[in-house]
This record gives C-alpha cells, sequence and structure tokens, in this order.
C-alpha cells in the first residue's frame, strides 16, 4: 500500500476515496452511538461517578480542542495527512477498548478515575487526528460538490445513529429488566464493540487517497495570526463564536426545562428528539444541493431565522393549558429546529472549508474551532451562574375578560426561570445574523431568489406527483405532455446543427 501523497488524482481515485470516507464515517459515527452520550453517562453513574465527575466528562470534547495546535505542527513537518490522521485515530480507539476491558483489568474504587484519563486521551488524539482530515477533506473533495457530500454523509450517518441508538436502548432496557447484574457488563461489551467498529474505519482512511499538500513555511503562530488578518475569515469567526455562544445559552437548558418545567416524561423527550433527527435526515439532502447550486452564507440566511424562531418559541410552550397542545407546539418546534439544524452545521461546517486558503486550511479550520468550542463552553456556564437569578423571577401579561356573569383572566405571556434564558438567546442569535451578512462567499445568491426557486420547486415537484399542470385554478392534464414535445423537438434541433 502507497501511503505517499499524489501529485496528481485521477477522477476514478478521487470517487474511490469519497466512498471510503464515507464508509470511515458510518463507521466513526457506530462507534460514536456505543461510546458517548446517553450510554456514556449510565455507564458512569453506574461506576458511581459523582456530579463534578459527570461534568468534566461533558467539558472534554471542548477543553481538548486546544491539541489541534500540535496537528498543525505535525503537517507542517511531515506532509502526510492521512498517515498523521490514521496514527492518531488508532491511538484514539485504543482507551475505548481499554474502557471496554475495566473490569478486567482495574478494581471497581479507580475504575472511574480511569475511565476519565481514558476519555481524556482519547480526545486529545481524536482531536489531533480531527485537524488534520480537515485539510485532506478539503483538497479531496471537488469545491462543486462538498455541499452535495458530506449532506449524503451526515444524512447516511444520521439514519444510522438512530437506528443504533434506538437498538441499543431497547437492549439495554431488556437486560436492566431482567438480568439487572450484568448492566455495567453490557456496557463494557458496548466500548468493545465501539473501539472494534473505531479500528476499521483507520483501515479504511489508509486506504483513502491523499493529494500532495501545499507547503506552510511560516512558524507556527504566524500561521495562527493569518485567519485573525483575513478580513472576510475573522468576520466569519465572529459570527460563528458569537452563534455558538447564544445557542449553548439556551439550549443546553431544553431538556431540563421539559423535563421540570412542563413535566414531560423522559420517553415523550427522546421521541421529540427522534423526530427531530428524521427532519434533520430528510432535509440534509435539499441543504446539500442547494449549499452547491448557490452558497452555504443563503443556506444560513434561511435557516437561522428558523432555529432562532424555535428558540423563541419554547419560552411559550408552557402557557397553553391543555397538555395535548402543549406537545403538540413542541412537535412543531422539533421539526423545524430538526431541518433548520442541518441546513445550519451543514453550512457552517462546509462555509468554512470553502473559506481556507488550501496551503493553510488547517490553520484556519483549527482557529474557527477552537474558538467555538471556548464559546459553547463558557455559554452554559454562565446560564448555570444566572439560574437562580431568573429562577426567583417572574413576569406575567393578563388579559382581563369581564362579563355581567364572570371574570376570565387570559394569559398572554408567563415568563420564569429558563424562559428568560431562551429569549436571550434567541435575541443574541438574531445579533450575530449582523456579522454573517459581512461575510462574502462566492456564488453568492440573495435569499429571497432561493426562497422563491424553493416554491416554484416544491409546486413542480406537486404537480409532477399528481401528473397533471395547473395554473390559476385551472388544471392543464396535456400542458406537461406538449411541454416534453417542445422539449424534444430543441434537442434534436441542437443534433442535427451539430451534424
Amino acid at each position: 500500500m502507497n501511503l505517499r501523497p499524489s501529485q496528481h488524482l485521477s477522477e476514478n481515485q478521487v470517487n474511490k476515496g469519497l466512498r471510503l470516507v464515507i464508509a470511515d464515517g458510518l463507521t466513526s459515527e457506530a462507534m460514536v452511538v456505543f461510546t458517548s452520550g446517553t450510554f456514556l453517562t449510565a455507564m458512569a453513574v453506574n461506576m458511581g461517578a459523582t456530579n463534578f465527575q459527570l461534568g468534566l466528562f461533558a467539558a472534554l470534547p471542548t477543553f481538548t480542542t486546544v491539541f489541534q495546535l500540535f496537528s498543525i505542527w505535525m503537517v507542517q513537518h511531515f506532509k502526510n495527512r492521512r498517515i498523521i490522521t490514521a496514527l492518531f485515530n488508532f491511538l484514539a480507539r485504543i482507551p475505548i477498548l481499554v474502557i471496554g476491558l475495566l473490569p478486567f483489568l482495574f478494581t471497581k474504587g479507580t475504575s472511574i478515575q480511569i475511565l476519565l484519563l481514558m476519555l481524556f486521551f482519547q480526545h486529545v488524539f481524536g482531536d489531533i487526528a480531527g485537524a488534520s482530515w480537515n485539510s485532506w477533506m478539503k483538497d479531496l473533495i471537488p469545491e462543486q460538490r462538498l455541499g452535495s457530500f458530506f449532506s449524503r454523509r451526515s444524512r447516511m450517518g444520521q439514519i444510522l445513529n438512530v437506528t443504533l441508538s434506538l437498538t441499543t436502548a431497547l437492549c439495554i432496557d431488556y437486560i436492566k429488566a431482567h438480568y439487572p447484574q450484568q448492566e455495567i457488563l453490557t456496557y463494557n461489551i458496548l466500548f468493545l464493540i465501539g473501539g472494534t467498529l473505531g479500528l476499521a474505519s483507520v483501515g479504511f482512511l489508509l486506504r483513502t487517497p491523499e493529494p500532495q499538500p501545499q507547503k506552510m513555511d511560516d512558524k507556527l503562530f504566524k500561521l495562527f495570526a493569518k485567519p485573525l488578518k483575513n478580513k472576510n475569515f475573522k468576520t466569519l469567526l465572529i459570527f460563528n463564536s458569537f452563534w455558538a455562544f447564544a445557542l449553548n445559552l439556551a439550549t443546553p437548558f431544553f431538556t431540563v426545562y421539559m423535563l421540570k418545567t412542563i413535566g414531560i416524561s423522559l420517553s415523550y423527550i427522546i421521541a421529540l428528539g427522534i423526530l427531530g433527527q428524521i427532519s434533520g435526515i430528510l432535509s440534509l439532502k435539499l441543504w446539500g444541493k442547494y449549499s452547491d447550486w448557490f452558497s452555504n452564507k443563503t443556506i444560513l440566511r434561511i435557516c437561522a431565522p428558523l432555529y432562532i424562531g424555535c428558540i423563541l418559541a419554547f419560552s411559550v410552550t408552557n402557557m397553553p393549558q391543555s397538555h395535548l397542545f402543549t406537545l403538540a407546539l413542541l412537535m412543531g418546534i422539533h421539526i423545524v429546529s430538526g431541518l433548520s439544524t442541518a441546513g445550519i452545521n451543514l453550512a457552517l461546517s462546509n462555509i468554512g472549508i470553502k473559506l481556507a486558503p488550501k496551503n493553510e486550511a488547517i490553520v484556519y479550520i483549527s482557529t474557527k474551532n477552537m474558538l467555538v468550542a471556548f464559546c459553547s463552553t463558557i455559554a452554559p456556564m454562565i446560564g448555570g451562574l444566572m439560574a437562580d437569578y431568573f429562577a426567583n423571577n417572574q413576569f406575567t401579561w393578563n388579559m382581563v375578560l369581564k362579563s355581567s356573569d364572570d371574570v376570565n383572566n387570559l394569559t398572554l405571556l408567563n415568563l420564569q426561570g429558563w424562559n428568560y434564558f431562551f429569549i436571550i438567546g434567541g435575541l443574541l442569535a438574531m445579533l450575530s445574523l449582523r456579522f454573517l451578512s459581512r461575510i462574502q462567499e462566492q456564488g453568492e445568491v440573495k435569499k429571497e431568489k432561493v426562497v422563491v426557486h424553493m416554491h416554484k420547486r416544491f409546486r413542480y415537484r406537486l404537480r409532477a406527483n399528481l401528473g397533471e399542470d395547473f395554473t390559476d385554478g385551472i388544471y392543464h392534464p396535456r400542458r406537461k405532455v406538449v411541454k416534453m414535445i417542445k422539449k424534444l423537438r430543441k434537442q434534436r434541433a441542437k443534433t442535427k446543427q451539430l451534424a
């Protein structure tokens, strides 16, 4: 196997590489399902983790992004991103396998400390590999296919995530009900399976071709000054950081709010989360195409206001007296937020890759990742500190309806506790859009034109599905056939001219 970068890649090599990148994405996604999120938290709780230790588990992924600096130094000196990515991804899988073997290697009293240490090294090695991988993908994936490729990869990954999460959760519930003494062993087995799948992803990476990277001759700290001197990219950094701070001020508390304030059961919350994921999966293909046809900035200008509307809508979900109406409102919020989040995440990732210069992509993207991670970390911390203050304040706006027989109070607005966070977060997110408008992206199209295009495309698809053509309320079943005939005649005329 030749692991050296290639000066030139043929179209077949690029297409083969893209298929391997998708395979790597699917195996990595399966690994993430088995070794993080709800299953990791449940495992840590069963091992006796304190609240402070659980907080450390949540903070590790953002804390370790600073180690991407080491990745930049390695790419600069060794100029082989495939080996760097594969090597450090391999090293990141070893701690996962060690966690799976915890009951056989360590005593119960020391297991939680070893778990924390292993997760620390997993995230450190993973961040080093991730920075190198971003630079590699910048050169491998054709720019005109960036949106459609990543939307397809993300869509397939999310479908796998939902399927595996549901199946695994049902299996764990069954084991807890019938074999409770085997629950902790089940989590260890999940980590062993996840680590094995992670090693398989390394194999796919080693077979993926790498274009020759361009040289970076400047010193490390001089390189990091360049994204801040690039006016356009600096505007993107400000917008993305501001946006991350605004969202993480409010969104981490959605589950707490639904559990404690509205009083919804955990099973309903999981179902709402899955509904949002399905909405995102169904819309990713559309956003990927529009990202390539128009621009990532245009996608952001459509999706960001939709998501802000969802954040603000959360502040009024405790107002309806009917529990059924509250659930219907939450369902609508999760559908729209899933749809808009899919477009936002795809566009933010792609616009960073697109605006970064090829020879210094790893520096630009790593700078963006570290700033966003910092803002994402401090926002919920500030929100937590402010929680007690808002918990003791309430704002209510009522309308009194008097009649000869009775007096009725109609609640128009009721803000208390977390509701303030949602309004503050939504308003800050709205302010961040001012920086978005200043970003310059090649191929940018006005939002209004894209919305008109989406509306026309929807009407066209509706007509195609009905098998009829209609305008002004009048049906024209034959008009579609006439258009097709005219199109065929034009194509024949062009063929004759060429001949």
